[in-house]
């Protein structure tokens, strides 16, 4: 009796009786999302978009009033011999052939002098000259970084160092840049190579490749489209090709993975194609639907740089999901055979497949020792798994500074740091940003001043301390250095002081008028605070969720409550090991980096979204083989077994790839790059083997046939179209000939 068919099924058939349609289809679509994406462009957010709090008010204040904060420069003047320090004629002539120098380029203005400034450090061997880029001109700082250079060249036995807004810039986008094409062309040929082994034929393991490509350059071109409607983040593109390529290469690889075992096992061409589109196609579809939800988690986070991001994900996510349940069963069916061409190893035999598939291997090894001991399996992979989630509990999140993204030999973020050391606070001043009708009126003004008297009187601010009025615009903005060196726990205790007590009582008899503070501080503890009221929205709509979608497609209420615990202990394991790496510095040195002391705020709720979503992957496909066979009549430890050894090889290979595209991001010198890259690397090759292969087995066999629960009131669950159907008998119709598939056990 042949069973009722899933959607992917469908979907499957379709394509394969109309290859010519699918294929044509799909280049076209790919080929007209990339013409109108390109041609419209990518809208992106604005600064204060991506802010939160009283500092992005501050920020939309002086965007709407188009008061765009100057680009501030820093030169570092440096004595390299103890004899010159600020007061000899050799520092005065270093610093005034700065000063010639930087103005002579005509980009910029207000330049200062450190000596009216007093911006000479203690010992007298530093000196900072302090200048802001001409608005408009920040593109054109390489000039004014030459003109800098050009100074040096003049004096010698004096080190001249620039960073600033606009070089800081520079280097960041420059380093982003690179970072992206290296991205690109390592994580392709990476790919490539371990589908070769995993295959041993080259159009099998191109295929996944190339799809994966062309599902990520369509996502590009929707997400262009869609940049109109809703502005993206400047890391979306970093972002789906991260999650794009991962993605679509494991769905190809399922996909054609379970073709190929079908087809090895004795079934035609076209019998294979339907065991996979009925199996892995299906699973295919819940684990992407599963993924979207917790890219969805996002969407309701209520900041703009979340949504962005989850839109990104969603449509490089549907797209490659689409794309492997509709146009790669018709390139299947019109290849046949001919994707084993090129083979670089004989196939194997029939029997060797077999036996691979039913237990060959170190996989099948450790599962049997699993199932004949699963209590003391369990408690020993949760033991390792809590202790390297362990230090996840005290994970500092922090909106990183231009000196802790860029490599830490960058010169920009070498010289942040040296002026962060000499002048604290310098480099990050707080800012208090006031809006009033009449930002000259005498009340204003005494407020001003008031605030002026009691933030120095009371350390909370330092000199030099500047004032802007902009009239017309009825904006006015106070700027200063805060006590501490800008971002460590002095300058914490010195920013509340000011936001929470000084303003308001400098402001109190001031009702039309409107103060908020703002600077790097100020923006980095608003995020945090906006991201943890976030966070649990997010993180209960991904919960229930990936739970109901679980649900559905196992058609077990315990089985599915184990994989949203086993999936949030990966994710509690990618948090424990970024907190060891970048707060702790343990085995920073291993990738490349050193201890910055914080996790960027952004990526716990965005790695928890697209982590849970992948773990999925696995525990869907691994769990539907187990399904398969528990339908098959076999008890809960046989399927356990065999539900595990048979997709040892397809979700090992998965898994590989995945780390491998994730490892590529954790050697790029971005430090929030870096971060991710790990966190996912790490989480999911623990999650491949240690969850898979031993805590998911023990708790399954420990639980017996309790594993297959499902109340009464869920009876609804088993008529879901998501739900695993047996392997034996699908069908489909091709043209006016009825293909039924003979009941085998494709294991």
């Amino acid at each position: 009796m042949t069973s009722k068919r899933n959607i992917a099924a469908t979907l499957g058939g379709w394509s394969a009786r109309h290859r010519r349609a699918a294929i044509l289809g799909w280049l076209f679509f790919v080929v007209l999302v990339v013409v109108l994406g390109s041609g419209s462009g990518q809208s992106s957010l604005a600064n204060y978009q991506q802010l939160a709090g009283g500092s992005g008010q501050a920020e939309k204040i002086l965007a709407d009033a188009r008061i765009g904060d100057p680009a501030v420069e820093l030169v570092l003047v440096h004595s390299q011999r103890a004899s010159k320090t600020a007061g000899s004629s050799l520092f005065h002539q270093a610093v005034a052939t700065v000063l010639d120098e930087v103005g002579a380029t005509g980009l910029v203005r207000q330049v200062e002098s450190p000596y009216s400034d007093g911006l000479i450090s203690g010992d007298g061997h530093y000196a900072l000259v302090r200048f802001d880029m001409k608005p408009g001109d920040d593109g054109k700082v390489g000039t004014v970084m030459a003109a800098v250079s050009r100074a040096q060249a003049a004096n010698a036995g004096f080190s001249l160092q620039e960073t600033g807004d606009a070089s800081g810039q520079q280097a960041l986008n420059n380093t982003i840049g690179s970072n992206f094409a290296r991205a690109e062309w390592t994580a392709v040929p990476l790919a490539i190579g371990i589908l070769l082994v995993a295959f041993g034929a080259v159009v099998a393991a191109l295929l996944p490749v190339l799809l994966a490509l062309s599902a990520f350059v369509a996502a590009l071109g929707l997400a262009d489209l869609l940049s109109h409607v809703v502005a993206l983040s400047s890391y979306s593109n970093s972002v789906m090709l991260l999650i794009g390529l991962a993605v679509g290469v494991d769905y190809s690889l399922f996909y054609l993975r379970r073709e190929r075992q079908e087809r090895a096992a004795g079934r035609s061409s076209q019998e294979a194609l339907a065991v996979a589109a009925a199996t892995s196609g299906r699973s295919v579809l819940v684990s992407g639907l599963v993924v979207i939800s917790g890219m969805a988690g996002m969407l309701i986070s209520g900041m703009t740089t979340f949504e962005s991001l989850g839109i990104a994900a969603i449509v490089v996510v549907l797209v490659a999901m689409l794309a492997s349940v509709t146009v790669l069963p018709a390139v299947l069916s019109w290849l046949g055979d001919r994707v084993e061409r090129g083979r670089l190893r004989p196939p194997r035999r029939r029997g060797r497949v077999t036996r691979a598939a039913t237990g060959g291997g170190v996989s099948g090894w450790v599962v049997s020792r699993v199932v004949a001991r699963p209590k003391l399996s369990a408690v020993l992979a949760g033991v390792v798994l809590l202790g390297i989630a362990a230090p996840a509990l005290s994970m500092h999140t922090e909106s990183l500074s231009l000196t802790q993204l860029l490599p830490y030999n960058n010169p920009q973020a070498a010289t942040a740091r040296q002026i962060a050391a000499q002048f604290p606070g310098t480099p990050s001043p707080a800012q208090v940003v006031i809006k009033a009708r009449d930002v000259r009126a005498l009340d204003v003004r005494r407020a001003e001043a008031s605030l002026e008297h009691a933030a120095l009187s009371t350390g909370t601010l330092r000199q030099p301390l500047q004032l802007q009025v902009f009239p017309s615009a009825g904006v006015a903005e106070l700027q200063a250095p805060l006590a501490g060196n800008g971002s460590d726990q002095a300058s914490q205790r010195a920013l509340i002081l000011l936001r929470d007590k000084l303003v308001p009582v400098a402001f109190e008899h001031v009702p039309a008028a409107r103060a908020y503070v703002d600077g790097d501080l100020a923006q980095s503890l608003d995020y945090n605070t906006a991201l943890h009221q976030a966070a649990l929205r997010a993180f209960a709509f991904v919960l229930v969720s990936a739970f109901v979608l679980m649900l559905l497609a196992l058609r077990s209420l315990v089985l599915a409550a184990i994989t949203i615990v086993l999936d949030a202990l990966s994710v509690a394991v990618a948090y424990g090991v970024m907190t060891a790496v970048f707060q702790h510095g343990w085995g920073a040195s291993l990738v490349g980096t050193h201890a910055v002391g914080a996790v960027e705020s952004w990526i716990p709720l965005f790695l928890f979204a697209v982590l849970f979503g992948l773990s999925m992957d696995y525990h869907v496909f691994v769990t539907s083989r187990i399904r398969e066979a528990r339908d098959r009549g076999l008890t809960t430890s046989q399927a356990v077994s065999e539900g595990l050894r048979a997709s040892a090889g397809v979700v090992t290979s998965a898994a590989i790839i995945m780390v491998a595209v994730f490892a590529v991001f954790a050697t790029l010198s971005m430090q929030d790059f870096k971060q991710l890259g790990v966190g996912l690397a790490a989480a999911v090759l623990l999650d491949a083997t240690v969850v898979r292969l031993v805590l998911l087995p023990s708790l399954l066999v420990m639980l017996g046939e309790r594993s297959w629960y499902l109340p009464r009131w869920l009876s609804w669950a088993r008529s879901a179209r998501l739900a695993a159907e047996p392997v034996c008998e699908p069908s489909w119709a091709e043209g006016d000939k009825f293909l039924k598939v003979p009941a085998r056990v494709a294991d």
